[in-house]
């Protein structure tokens, strides 16, 4: 190796390179305790990134579909109203969900309760002439007395004297509560600040980059930015195809079943597919729970009714929908929901999707452009040797 100039300034790069990395494990905890500091910084920011990336796309649905006029000029406000439309959207969503699931989960608690209040002196009738001819066990039975009403009483003193006693032992519980309303509040305005001036912002990323990297490594972040741009938004729109198609099957074949909770339970179904994979399972089994107050046997048909269309959903509708638009084979999507799942829980399973299908995108394209390289190679071998 030359020992110009340029290897002389890579050489000190490298070793002052060593050098943090050997004084950063030596000090392993302060590093992270830095590293935590930072994340608590910078996490409203990250929170309203994330915000503006989901509301960009029904705002930039609403934005192109309703305010671009026939010469592809954009019509006066088209920003701000697209925003608020976007924002009431998601309000109303939210709000569908909030009212229509939580108060007929609190009347199915309530008919739970008087259930089991009126069925457990029949499983101890049951359970005494099954165990008759055994004393030891009838006399335990008889002895069981289950009072519905002081056992949800108990419980929620417990539940009350637990909640006081951390709300007044601990300054920490307060505080945390209104670091995170202040962390959601200043994420909103962040992001609507992001979504209001995004190709500004999308400038100066760029002039930023350009005046940074080498002329090749900033086409190749280019390159990367605008991969991951895409299949994440593809990610977010196919989620909620996916969703608002398996809640409408359910609602429509449930009202043709006649069955009770037809809407509800496609509200919740659609609702908890978002959650990739599975999602549908946990709005499967608070439907069950549902249906169970009314008729164990559609209970039981529903399960059937939903493996029937979970199949279909997970092997016609979710590929094509959510597969297809990120790019991704079917395999990848479940180890990556699996992955990221054990992870960061619901979160990672949102984001692993599509983080992997970038990383499965970027890995594809660096094979293909190996594999020319190795067929350059391997055809210059092969005119050397024709020409011996």
């Amino acid at each position: 190796m030359r020992l110009d100039k340029e290897n002389m300034k890579k050489m000190m790069g490298l070793i002052v390179f060593t050098i943090l990395i050997l004084v950063g494990l030596q000090n392993f905890d302060k590093v992270l305790g830095i590293v935590g500091l930072l994340w608590q910084i910078l996490f409203p920011f990250v929170l309203g990134a994330a915000m503006a990336f989901i509301l960009n796309v029904p705002m930039h649905f609403l934005e192109e579909k309703l305010f671009v006029r026939k010469d592809g000029s954009k019509r006066r406000f088209a920003r701000p109203v697209s925003l608020i439309g976007a924002l009431c959207l998601v309000v109303c969503i939210i709000l569908l969900v909030v009212l229509v699931v939580v108060p007929e989960l609190g009347k199915t608690l309530v008919a739970l309760g008087k259930t089991i209040e009126s069925t457990v002196p029949q499983v101890q009738r049951w359970a005494a002439e099954l165990f008759q001819d055994n004393e030891q066990i009838s006399e335990w039975i008889a002895q069981l007395d289950l009072d519905w009403h002081k056992a949800l009483a108990s419980a929620l003193d417990v539940l009350r004297n637990g909640a006081s006693s951390v709300l007044s032992s601990t300054w920490t519980v307060t505080m945390g509560i209104v670091k995170a309303m202040t962390n959601g509040c200043i994420g909103f305005v962040f992001a609507c600040y992001i979504l209001l001036q995004k190709e500004k912002l999308g400038r100066q990323v760029k002039m930023a980059l350009r005046a940074i990297l080498p002329e090749k490594s900033e086409t190749y972040t280019f390159h990367v930015l605008s991969l991951s741009y895409r299949t994440f938004a593809n990610f977010v729109t196919g989620q909620c195809i996916e969703a608002v198609i398996l809640g409408t099957m359910f609602f429509v074949l449930l009202t043709i079943l006649k069955f009770p909770y037809a809407l509800l339970i496609g509200v919740l179904i659609g609702f908890t597919a978002l959650i990739p994979i599975f999602g549908a399972f946990i709005g499967c089994a608070v439907s069950v729970l549902l249906l169970l107050m009314v008729s164990p046997a559609k209970a039981l048909i529903f399960i059937v009714i939903f493996l029937i269309l979970q199949q279909i959903e997970g092997n016609l509708i979710y590929p094509h929908v959510v597969g297809g638009s990120v790019g991704l084979p079917s395999i990848w999507v479940l180890v990556a929901v699996t992955v990221g799942g054990n992870l960061m829980g619901v979160a990672g399973m949102l984001i692993f999707i599509p983080l992997t299908s970038v990383v499965y995108s970027l890995f594809r394209e660096w094979v293909h452009y190996r594999l020319e390289i190795r067929k350059k190679e391997m055809g210059e071998e092969v005119e050397e040797d024709m020409e011996s």
